[in-house]
């Protein structure tokens, strides 16, 4: 039996990219699977200049790994203040606090 040891779901339109998710087996947590997987992303999309990734503001570890592994940067913070504007007035955001994150390409 094969085990998946991680995954991404990505959505490309243009020369923007959106990372809907990724995912590493806890059991490989920590030995740079992640961050080879994004790295592969990146190659698999060159044309991509700008990528995107939310995740909620209590996931530490994922922060962490977006800004300090991947480059990316915190450019803003959707609270009951600020909704995210992708979210349709049906949808119930009340106490959803996450961040955006963004990395331009060079």
């Amino acid at each position: 039996m094969v085990k998946k040891q991680a995954g991404a779901v990505v959505n490309i339109k243009g020369d923007h990219g959106s990372l809907e998710l990724l995912f590493v087996n806890p059991t490989m947590h920590s030995h740079g699977i992640g961050k080879a997987a994004w790295r592969a992303i990146e190659q698999m999309y060159p044309k991509v200049k700008v990528w995107e990734t939310i995740t909620p503001y209590f996931e530490t570890r994922n922060i962490h790994f977006y800004v300090n592994k991947c480059g990316f940067k915190i450019v803003e913070f959707y609270n009951p203040r600020h909704p995210d504007p992708s979210w349709s007035a049906a949808d119930d955001q009340v106490g959803w606090l996450d961040f955006r994150f963004e990395k331009r390409m060079e």
